[in-house]
C-alpha cells in the first residue's frame, strides 16, 4: 500500500471488510489524524504502521503492512525521556522521588489511553475482526500501546522536537489533574500509614461487585478499617479499584484530622 504524500492508495480511501470492520486506512483518514496530532508526516507508511494491530496482521497475512509493536517499543522510550526531561525542567526544586511518581502517573496505561482517545486514534485502528468485536478500540492496554506507536512514528518521521511538542501539549493538562487529585500518590500506602497511626488497625479491601464482559471487567471495591467503610472505588482491575477507594479514604481521613 503506497501512502506517499499526495498519492492515493491503490484501493478506496476507506475500505470495509465483509464483516463491516475497517480493513484499510486511506490518505483522507491519515490527514484527519494529522490534524488532531498537529503533525504533517513525510512518510504516511509510518503512521499507517503505528495504527496496525497484530490481530489485523494475523487475519490478513497477505497485506503488505507491519504491525505496530516495534514502533510501540520505540515510542515507549521516547515518552519516558521526554516526560522525564519535561518534569525535570518544570519543577526545578522537586526531589527525585516526587518526579518519579509524577512521571509514572503521566506514562501509565490509563493516561496514555486517554491521550489516544483525545486524539481520536481509536477511530483509525486496524484491528482483527475478533479484536474489534470484543471491544478492542476501548481496551486500555491496546490504546496505550497504539499511542506509544504513534509517538514512535512521529519521532522517526519528524524527530525529537515534534515528538516533544505533541507529548508536552497533552502532558500539561493531564499533569494539572494528576497533581490536583494526587493521582501520582500511592493512596493505598498512604492510607495504611494513616489508619495504623490513628486506629492501630491495618485497613483491608473487599470486592463488592464485578460487572462487564471478560475482556472489559469493572471491579468495585470497598476500603474498610475494622467494620467501617472508608471508601468505595471502581476500576478495570482490582488494583485500580483499590487505589480509587483509597483516594476516597484519604479525603475522609483529611476531614477526620481537621475535626
Amino acid at each position: 500500500m503506497d501512502f506517499a504524500r499526495g498519492r492515493a492508495p491503490d484501493r478506496a480511501a476507506i475500505s470495509q471488510s465483509q464483516f463491516g470492520v475497517r480493513s484499510e486506512i486511506g490518505v483522507d483518514d491519515l490527514k484527519k489524524l494529522e490534524e488532531n496530532l498537529q503533525v504533517q508526516f513525510k512518510d504516511y507508511s509510518l503512521l499507517s504502521r503505528a495504527l496496525t494491530h497484530r490481530s489485523f496482521m494475523n487475519e490478513n497475512p497477505g497485506v503488505a503492512l507491519e504491525d505496530n509493536e516495534r514502533l510501540e517499543f520505540l515510542g515507549d522510550a521516547v515518552l519516558d525521556f521526554v516526560v522525564g526531561a519535561y518534569l525535570y525542567n518544570r519543577f526545578p526544586e522537586m526531589d527525585e522521588g516526587e518526579l518519579t511518581s509524577l512521571r509514572a502517573a503521566l506514562v501509565r496505561a490509563n493516561t496514555l489511553a486517554d491521550f489516544a482517545k483525545q486524539m481520536e486514534i481509536d477511530q483509525y485502528l486496524l484491528l482483527g475482526y475478533g479484536e474489534d468485536e470484543n471491544g478492542g478500540r476501548n481496551r486500555i492496554p491496546l490504546l496505550c500501546a497504539t499511542f506509544e506507536a504513534v509517538i514512535g512514528a512521529i519521532y522517526l518521521d519528524q524527530g525529537m522536537g515534534q515528538a516533544k511538542s505533541v507529548i508536552e501539549c497533552l502532558a500539561e493538562p493531564a499533569l494539572v489533574k494528576i497533581r490536583a487529585e494526587a493521582l501520582h500518590k500511592d493512596a493505598k500506602s498512604e492510607f495504611q500509614v494513616w489508619a495504623q497511626a490513628r486506629f492501630n488497625i491495618t485497613p483491608h479491601y473487599k470486592v463488592v461487585t464485578t460487572s462487564g464482559p471478560d475482556h472489559d471487567k469493572v471491579f468495585t471495591m470497598q476500603l474498610l478499617v475494622g467494620d467501617k467503610i472508608w471508601g468505595t472505588g471502581s476500576g478495570g482491575s482490582k488494583q485500580l479499584a483499590a487505589q480509587a477507594a483509597a483516594q476516597e479514604g484519604l479525603r475522609l481521613a483529611e476531614e477526620a484530622d481537621e475535626v
